[in-house]
């Protein structure tokens, strides 16, 4: 067992390590309290656990250790089982070490090292952590510093000096240049891992901000050259996970060769959302929402994701993926997973997981029918000209990549048999955003509908979720309107996350972070999802591509192409984020 205590800066645990292809053990569901608190409560259960056995009791991890939970079912922490608990009853004699692969890189400098930051300033990493910069890029370690600081940000509530914390945060931060194919120089790398981890157990933890074409030469030489040996090692992999079926099988293949299942985790940062964690909270601890959460009530459900700005000179690697690979086949669809999955048995990575398969698994076919897709053109509004797709120069001028897309999926189970799932996804449209909206059926018999007209559209109960930004939770609901009258009104009943907490909301990747770290993989992507996943969209995806489809036109910083519209018409649906009341 490797003893792993959630959401504190005490480490996750002494699993063991995988070189080759030997396997690694999955943690225990032994938890404390996140960030700070834990650490005293693990070296608590281990101060107990040798007392007991100086004073002479039988079994005395039993009667000084909490339990564990095996499939689901409370069990002992057994003798064989007190050797993980060493670390931490040594004074946290155990270290972890982030390589960030690819440091140099866009993401790494405003996602990855923001987030580390800031998980250190809330007291999130663990007591010994250092963090290490990989790169083909010659960088001493002050110039990696230099870089790293002009990205930090300290959180709007400074319960410590912000400077203090960055100074100290960017002590712990290192930069060794080698190839990304080069043993050797991941073993000089290993050398400096060792220096700083000293005689400590060693957990190492490799992010790869890089491009999927070096993620299998990373993976072999990390494995081989610079994995821990007395503690655990785990790897963070970007999206895109392959272009297609074959291609994601042949990577997941291809990691498999050095890793096992448990050290891979396959990143959607949109799954680290604060409003997406908080979909099954919405959903399974209130009693409101989950009698209605069916076919019965819901008459369709919309996956919503826009942008207001092109590919901005970036379009050489969109052009090569497109806005269903890069939004609809992972972000929406594991959203819509997680939306409408069967309650799991626990909370637990592996239950959670379980049912988004079984989700994927009874989808329909998508069929190009139920297919919109569209580019955006040039466009020149208020005197200012906005370029089109193919304007970009590092895009081909017959491109035939489409920026925006629509699709209507259906699940063929039960609980959601014939109602529609609308994904919408664009780049260069009239607004930023990404919400869920859940459009109830009519009110039968409807005693008030003279006062809505013939439009019973306008009565119907919506459930907005915005994932960003400005999050915020509403439901639209018919009111009268004071007076003497019979008026009634639409209105919102709005949990508005900026007036009600008034926290900072972590950023996606500081929980995902978080969560590797800790051996959590609740929000992480497992193999056989992926499979289903590829499954859905690749048949599609080929037919686009092999009839080359033309996508429809639409200005940039329009509303996208009107036949979106039509599609959602098809089904007696319209698209909440166009009515002029969208906002909360």
């Amino acid at each position: 067992m490797a003893f792993s205590c959630m959401r504190c800066s005490a480490g996750a645990g002494a699993g063991a390590v995988r070189r080759g292809a030997a396997a690694t053990r999955a943690p225990a569901a032994l938890s404390f309290v996140r960030c700070g608190l834990r650490r005293p409560a693990a070296a608590a259960a281990a101060k107990g656990v040798k007392a007991a056995m100086d004073a002479g009791v039988e079994n005395p991890v039993r009667s000084a250790a909490p339990s564990k939970v095996e499939n689901g079912l409370p069990s002992e922490i057994t003798l064989d089982d007190f050797e993980d608990l060493n670390p931490l009853s040594e004074n946290d004699e155990s270290t972890v070490t982030i390589t960030v692969v690819g440091a140099s890189g866009d993401l790494a400098k405003k996602k990855i090292f923001p987030a580390l930051f800031a998980l250190y300033y809330e007291d999130c990493l663990p007591k010994h952590f250092t963090i290490f910069g990989y790169a083909r890029s010659k960088m001493t370690d002050a110039e990696l510093r230099n870089m790293v600081s002009r990205t930090l940000t300290c959180r709007i509530d400074k319960r410590e000096n912000c400077n203090e914390k960055m100074e100290e945060f960017l002590k712990r931060c290192f930069y060794h240049s080698g190839q990304y194919d080069s043993e050797e120089h991941f073993r000089d790398l290993d050398k400096k891992l060792k220096q700083h981890e000293g005689s400590r157990v060693s957990n190492r933890l490799f992010y790869l901000s890089i491009p999927p074409n070096i993620f299998l030469d990373v993976v072999k030489c990390a494995s081989v050259s610079a994995s821990s040996v007395n503690g655990w090692t785990r790897v963070i992999v970007e999206k895109p996970f392959g272009r297609d079926s074959d291609s994601s099988a042949a990577l997941t293949r291809g990691l498999k060769q050095y890793l096992v299942e448990d050290q891979i985790f396959r990143i959607d940062h949109y799954l680290g959302k604060e409003l997406v964690e908080n979909l099954s909270v919405l959903r399974f601890s209130n009693l409101v929402f989950e009698p209605l959460w069916s076919r019965q009530y819901i008459r369709n459900v919309q996956l919503i994701f826009s942008e207001d700005f092109g590919t901005e000179g970036r379009g050489g690697y969109f052009d090569r993926y497109g806005i269903i690979r890069d939004i609809m086949q992972n972000h929406l669809l594991q959203i819509l997973a997680l939306f409408a999955m069967e309650t799991p048995i626990s909370l637990e990575a592996e239950d959670i997981r379980n049912e988004k398969v079984k989700v994927l698994r009874s989808m329909k076919p998508l069929q190009l029918d139920d297919v919109v897709i569209g580019q955006y053109k040039s466009h020149t509004k208020g005197g200012t000209t906005y370029p089109g797709y193919i304007d970009d120069k590092t895009v081909p001028k017959d491109s035939l990549t489409p920026t925006f897309a629509a699709a209507a999926l259906f699940i063929n189970n039960a609980r959601w048999d014939g109602v529609p799932f609308l994904m919408k996804a664009g780049k260069a449209l009239h607004t930023k955003g990404a919400e869920i909206r859940v459009q109830f059926r009519h009110v039968p018999g409807n005693l008030y509908k003279r006062s809505f007209g013939t439009d019973l559209d306008t009565a119907t109960n919506e459930l907005v979720i915005r994932v960003q930004p400005d999050e915020a939770i509403y439901l639209k609901i018919n009111n009268k309107i004071p007076g003497l009258g019979m008026r009634l009104d639409r209105s919102k009943l709005n949990l508005h996350y900026a007036a009600r907490y008034s926290k900072e909301i972590p950023d996606a990747y500081e929980r995902l972070l978080l969560d590797a770290i800790e051996g959590e993989r609740r929000l992480f992507i497992r193999s056989d999802e992926l499979d289903a996943a590829w499954e859905l969209f690749t048949p599609l995806l080929k037919e686009l591509e092999e009839k080359r489809i033309a996508p429809e036109l639409y200005p940039y910083g329009s509303r996208g192409p009107v036949g979106a519209h039509y599609l959602a018409a098809k089904y007696n649906v319209r698209w909440g984020d166009l009515t002029t009341e969208h906002k909360a």
